[in-house]
């Protein structure tokens, strides 16, 4: 067994194992340390027995006996004795919960209203998707101990609150369901894009959040916004395997062969988008209609930039964000030409939001060399590289800032006159 096949295990079943755990003992923390044991006798094991056949179901059966195990010993401690017994409810006192999985009950878990906003979305990230609290610094833009701290508060508080580990009442659903929705999104996105690593695209994550995506449609038939969340992903997701190449390197959306987009993913989505409109709109809807935009455009030259910045300014109503206006900038820049861009994307220079990532940079740098302005460009590019963390998107970027210096040293040795 080599550390590649164990890491993706890891990265493919500790979520889930961590979910049913903690479903039964009723401990996050608990729950997380069993899992980590599991996973440390898969390394003293595996090498000589092999892979199971099911790794998954191995994990959580060992993880879950490790639990069972540290709490029979915390019973004998007097009086955690009930405690002990209360934390494990008799098989036969099993609810029968609307949708039947412990990964979607651990998401309203972690999205309760107790805890804060903030909270609620690094602890999906980090229990449900099992990103890293770098990895989760990185997507809050914020410092890796400050997330770390918000991590060990909230699943304190769960524990201190007694807050159940299932899917509430259909009553009190709605007051959940948008953190719910960000949190999904944001573990389709750090798949999509991954901010760190080696790889550019996370696949396990993509299709653990087109999974939940699909069960929150399932339990909520009639929110809007669910069903247009699934669209949004499935837009996207439908050119996932067109976003590198054969090397792992970045493709522009522009020159990926749309002939290899699956067709059955857009179709779906479509219908995804049709039912959220019935059922009224919101910020997933006008996303939604961005990519559908793209995902329907039959190549390049004929995506509708009306309706994508039209869609950028319906979404733009909903909050403000500077994501959001980088991204109206780039469609501007498309549909009215480069240095329209350049305005609205001047206008986010010095915004703290986007200080610690390469995205203003990098979409500066693009702008300046469609608008033929190469050594501006290779500024910014240079000044994005240091600041991006995969590793496919500074690969990307370099090939980019190779390209405008090639361009800034012909036209220094070209003749005048």
């Amino acid at each position: 067994m080599d550390g590649d096949t164990l890491s993706r295990v890891f990265r493919e079943e500790s979520g889930r194992a961590l979910a049913t755990v903690a479903r039964m003992v009723g401990d996050l923390s608990l729950a997380e340390d069993a899992v980590q044991e599991a996973f440390a006798e898969a390394i003293r094991s595996w090498p000589d027995s092999g892979v199971p056949n099911n790794p998954g179901a191995w994990i959580t059966t060992v993880a879950r006996n490790r639990a069972l195990d540290r709490l029979r010993r915390e019973s004998l401690r007097g009086d955690k004795e009930h405690d002990a017994a209360r934390l494990v409810p008799p098989p036969d006192e099993e609810e029968v919960w609307p949708v039947r999985d412990d990964q979607l009950r651990l998401m309203f878990t972690c999205c309760h209203p107790a805890l804060s906003s903030e909270s609620q979305v690094a602890l999906t990230l980090r229990l449900v998707a099992g990103l890293r609290p770098a990895e989760i610094a990185r997507l809050f833009l914020a410092p890796e101990p400050t997330v770390s701290q918000r991590l060990s508060r909230a699943k304190a508080k769960i524990r201190t609150a007694g807050i159940p580990f299932r899917v509430p009442p259909d009553h009190l659903l709605p007051e959940r369901t948008p953190q719910v929705l960000a949190c999904i999104y944001l573990v389709f996105t750090e798949g999509y894009s991954a901010t760190s690593g080696d790889a550019a695209i996370r696949d396990e994550l993509c299709d653990e959040a087109l999974r939940l995506g699909r069960l929150l449609c399932e339990l909520m038939p009639d929110e809007g916004e669910a069903w247009a969340l699934m669209a949004l992903m499935l837009f996207h997701d439908s050119r996932r395997t067109q976003r590198t190449d054969d090397a792992g390197d970045l493709v522009p959306l522009e020159c990926q062969d749309r002939r290899r987009w699956d067709r059955a993913k857009i179709e779906e989505g479509v219908v995804c988008l049709r039912a959220a409109r019935r059922r009224g709109g919101g910020p997933y809807s006008a996303q939604a209609a961005i990519a559908a935009a793209h995902a329907t455009a039959p190549n390049w030259e004929a995506t509708d930039w009306d309706a994508v910045v039209s869609g950028y300014d319906d979404l733009a109503a909903y909050g403000d964000s500077p994501a959001v206006r980088l991204n109206h900038a780039v469609a501007v820049s498309f549909r009215d030409g480069p240095d329209a861009g350049l305005a609205e994307v001047d206008a986010l220079v010095g915004e703290p939001r986007l200080a610690r990532t390469h995205t203003l940079h990098a979409t500066r740098a693009d702008l300046l060399r469609r608008a033929g302005r190469p050594a501006e460009a290779s500024v910014e590019y240079r000044a994005a590289i240091a600041l991006a963390a995969n590793e496919p998107t500074r690969r990307f970027l370099t090939r980019r800032l190779t390209e405008v210096d090639g361009e800034t040293g012909a036209r220094q040795i070209r003749p005048r006159g």
